[in-house]
């Protein structure tokens, strides 16, 4: 007989059920495409745009792209508030943080 992951979950004791949702969310919170996260920084393309500085079509063309420059999207994190951090990492050492890449350039 086939469970559904509803029927399993319906079976945890609230704390360890509770603890399994937080860690999802962490998880699908870890990965998002830079439209997913403007939006969960209830930002609109318009005002992402002034902050760099860009047209509104010009945030719409880099947020459907697959392949930008780190300086980019540097520039496009930090519009949104945060900042990027670029992380290595290898099966045989714990993660790295990159340090230097993409930062700005002292002409900037």
């Amino acid at each position: 007989m086939t469970v559904s992951l509803d029927d399993m979950m319906a079976e945890l004791d609230p704390e360890r059920r509770r603890r399994i949702e937080e860690r999802a969310e962490q998880l699908i919170a870890e990965e998002m495409t830079l439209r997913e996260l403007r939006k969960a920084r209830a930002l609109t393309q318009a005002s992402v745009a002034r902050e760099l500085g860009i047209s509104q079509d010009a945030i719409s063309r880099l947020e459907k792209r697959s392949d930008i420059l780190l300086s980019t999207l540097r520039r496009t994190v930090e519009a949104m508030g945060g900042s990027l951090s670029l992380i290595a990492r290898f099966p045989d050492r714990p993660p790295v943080e990159l340090a230097g890449i993409a930062e700005q350039d002292a002409r900037d």
